[in-house]
């Protein structure tokens, strides 16, 4: 028999891939990973074109039967892992024999993503294997995995005897991103968006894969109860109460609330790390910043895939 057996889920892990594209005028999600770019490197490693589906692991792992040899690489923040009681590193490919797999707690961060050689196989829907928690559709039954599952795992890996792998790993930490609690975003021409930038933010515990909320001080909510207009992964919404939402992969395609401006791409990796609790801080920057950070994320993005290709 193939497949991952899931003998327990850890607290919320997803089968996500790059997501679902070309249907918001539909109403449907992009979902995905919180961070596309973590997945895609975690592919690369393991040989996967990038837009295989693996699993997004939030705050604490799960614990896998894997029946097969496989291959398989970790990205995303530090979480301890282990085959078999013998532990195993991040940011490098690593051939594992048959056994358990067991990933723990996630340290200084929230997020970590694990790649398959191969990927996991469960059916797409509307060309994506993401999961949809709000929709509740993709992925595995279009949830979060449960203890009895079965993932669709069909690795090829050669005969192993005990865990291998390389010397080299790739540097998991983005120089221009490396304070999580500091999100760059470009201010909307709302009289409240500068005053965003003027406080610390807790991420507030009711948060997940929609939307981060903020807890903090109340802005004015000036102009609440508009018509609704497109929104976007990364926008920053005011809702009536004052406490702004960064919208996370699984959001709404529309929304009435004024939008304060919207979050950098090349930071969303960083706000899917946020834990409840945790501080944030907004900072306001010109669009022609936004533009050159892009360009800066995309050029190491690039060196790291030429790393990794060199290395394989």
């Amino acid at each position: 028999m193939s497949g991952w057996e899931v003998l327990s889920p850890g607290l919320q892990t997803t089968v996500q891939d790059q997501g679902r594209t070309g249907w918001r005028h539909l109403g449907v999600a992009r979902a995905g990973a919180l961070d596309p770019h973590a997945l895609a490197l975690a592919n690369r490693m393991v040989g996967n074109p990038e837009s295989c589906a693996g699993l997004e692991i939030t705050l604490q792992g799960p614990r896998l039967r894997l029946r097969r040899p496989c291959r398989i690489a970790l990205t995303g923040a530090a979480v301890q892992a282990w085959w078999d009681d013998l532990p195993l590193p991040m940011g490098r490919p690593i051939r594992l024999p048959a056994g358990e797999l067991k990933l723990g707690a996630i340290r200084d961060g929230a997020r970590s993503w694990l790649a398959v050689a191969g990927g996991i196989g469960t059916a797409p829907v509307l060309g994506s294997r993401s999961t949809d928690l709000r929709g509740g559709f993709g992925g595995h039954d279009g949830r979060a995995i449960r203890a009895g599952d079965t993932l669709p795992v069909d690795a090829g890996e050669g005969p192993v005897r005990r865990p291998h792998f390389p010397a080299w790993w790739i540097d998991l930490d983005d120089p221009w991103t490396a304070d999580r609690h500091v999100l760059r975003y470009v201010p909307s021409a709302h009289p409240a968006a500068a005053a965003l930038g003027l406080q610390r933010w807790r991420i507030h515990p009711d948060s997940n894969r929609q939307g981060l909320r903020l807890d903090g001080a109340a802005l004015p909510a000036i102009g609440g109860g508009g018509v609704s207009e497109p929104v976007a992964v990364g926008t920053l919404q005011l809702p009536p109460d004052g406490r702004p939402i960064l919208l996370l992969a699984d959001a709404q395609t529309v929304g009435g609330y004024p939008r304060l401006g919207h979050v950098i791409a090349s930071d969303l990796g960083r706000a899917a790390q946020l834990r409840p609790g945790e501080a944030a801080h907004f900072e306001p920057i010109e669009p022609a910043q936004a533009r050159a950070l892009a360009l800066r994320h995309t050029h190491r993005l690039a060196r790291l895939r030429l790393a990794i290709a060199q290395r394989q």
